[in-house]
């Protein structure tokens, strides 16, 4: 095990040597067995970052790459080396030539690896113009997988229920816009309304219960906006498809209806200090009714 751990990082060290010389880093006058199989990873390489769209990523994007480079950074080891591997090197090197042999070594491991998190970067920064390019894609386009793979990787950077919630129902948003695309492709425009239902339950859910945990109604008042808006969205949805599309359309209105009702309800139980709901389904916490006062 430890043998294939010490393979695999002089691996990713050569990779980096090599990346950065294909991009005009200076040569490293040594050649490695293993060159022969990083040959093509080091054209994928050049290749992103030749082909890089355009795109000026935005600084959310930015900010959560930083992040993680960061993290992976400091979890790797990146640019340190290992205590095991220190006491190492120190004891096979004679006393007198320590402080002069184990610098360049920790500098030569730094800069490989550093690199290592340069070609990581320009990899995701490349990936960001394609994702950015992807914003209108429809179900059917090739680029409409990155386009869904960059909302999971917003979820998975986002740090509360609560902003979960509106990331979801900013993805319900988007798929009424990818459905007002599909009009006449039955099987398209039904898929992207399932989808656009499940975004909004998901996003319902996570919201209203925030709001009952914390008995703070703040959350519902997210829920209550999106709902006036999505749902004059989705009635305009009716004035165009068929028979089929338009019936369809009014089960996505119905989910409306019911998350209003459900946001009420839980605003009111709030308000009279019921304790948090016990039970829960689709939608989140089941408030029970507010006792009658005479």
């Amino acid at each position: 095990m430890e043998s294939d751990l010490f393979f695999s990082r002089r691996r990713a060290e050569r990779f980096a040597q090599l990346l950065d010389e294909a991009n005009g880093g200076r040569r490293h006058h040594v050649r490695s067995r293993v060159d022969s199989g990083l040959t093509d990873l080091v054209a994928v390489g050049r290749a992103l970052r030749d082909s890089a769209p355009p795109v000026e990523a935005n600084a959310d994007f930015r900010t959560g790459l930083r992040a993680m480079l960061m993290a992976t950074a400091e979890r790797e080891g990146i640019g340190q080396p290992t205590p095991a591997a220190t006491a190492d090197r120190t004891a096979r090197r004679p006393a007198a030539n320590r402080s002069f042999v184990l610098p360049a070594v920790t500098a030569r491991r730094a800069r490989a690896r550093g690199a290592i998190l340069i070609g990581i970067a320009a990899g995701a920064v490349a990936v960001s113009g394609i994702s950015a390019a992807s914003e209108n894609a429809v179900p059917g386009d090739a680029l409409y997988g990155m386009k869904r793979s960059t909302e999971r990787a917003q979820l998975a950077l986002s740090g509360s229920d609560h902003s979960r919630g509106q990331l979801f129902l900013g993805f319900a948003r988007t798929r009424l816009g990818e459905a007002a695309e599909l009009h006449g492709d039955r099987a398209g425009y039904g898929s992207v309304l399932d989808d656009m239902d499940a975004d909004t339950r998901h996003g319902v859910r996570l919201l209203t219960a925030t709001a009952a945990h914390h008995a703070d109604p703040t959350a519902l008042d997210v829920v209550n906006t999106f709902v006036t808006a999505q749902r004059t969205a989705v009635e305009a949805l009716l004035e165009a498809g068929n028979r089929a599309d338009r019936d369809r359309t009014r089960g996505s209105l119905a989910l409306l209806d019911d998350v209003h009702r459900r946001s009420d309800a839980l605003r009111a139980a709030i308000d009279c200090g019921l304790p948090v709901p016990v039970g829960s389904d689709a939608l989140g916490p089941t408030p029970a009714s507010c006792p009658a006062t005479g």
